[in-house]
């Protein structure tokens, strides 16, 4: 089967995911910067940073199946293993906001994003699989370091939440989850390339 119904619905989904973050802001009670800031200011930095995260997936997404002409049974359910980890942001964000970076909302927040790396990369292999030996995606992906680089942070940053504990674990939690978003926003030029070149001449 096409892919194109596997797009559409991912796309929704996380449209919908981005939505029902934003809607979990909370509107100041003030009408002054510095009620903004102590209501809302801990929620808009998770939000962004969660937004970003979401982003970042749509984006590989979105370049990965340029690379797919159809799919089967496995590819579609990798993908909704995705997504449902994907689905899972809105509820940690507003967790670990709510909680002020309290240890165990981080290492929630932490696990769901492991596991959408993971999620990810089983979606990817799936798809290498299903392609054969001359995948394209195998290509353009290679050693996948930004994949595994995802996913070694984000073990070390659960770890700092649970073994350090208090503000410098969980601080030290934040730095590689922002690291991870720094690393992935630089778009991949491989897949980018490969897409080039599987397109048929105009």
């Amino acid at each position: 089967m096409r892919t194109s119904r596997v797009e559409a619905f991912s796309d929704g989904v996380l449209a919908i995911i981005i939505t029902i973050m934003v809607l979990e802001l909370r509107v100041p009670e003030g009408h002054d910067l510095p009620g903004l800031v102590h209501d809302t200011g801990l929620g808009l930095l998770t939000y962004l940073l969660s937004f970003v995260y979401v982003g970042i997936y749509w984006n590989a997404h979105h370049h990965m199946f340029h690379l797919v002409r159809r799919v089967n049974g496995a590819v579609l359910w990798a993908n909704l293993g995705l997504l449902f980890c994907l689905s899972l942001v809105p509820f940690t964000t507003t967790w670990v906001s709510e909680s002020r970076f309290e240890e165990t909302p981080v290492v929630v927040y932490g696990l769901n994003l492991l596991s959408a790396a993971v999620a990810y990369v089983v979606l990817q292999q799936v798809i290498i699989r299903q392609q054969g030996p001359d995948s394209p995606l195998r290509e353009a992906v290679g050693t996948d370091l930004k994949g595994k680089f995802s996913v070694a942070f984000d073990v070390v940053g659960i770890l700092a939440a649970l073994l350090i504990g208090g503000r410098v674990g969980v601080g030290i939690a934040l730095v590689c989850f922002v690291a991870i978003v720094i690393v992935w926003v630089v778009p991949d030029r491989r897949i980018a390339r490969m897409v080039r070149e599987h397109e048929p001449a105009q």
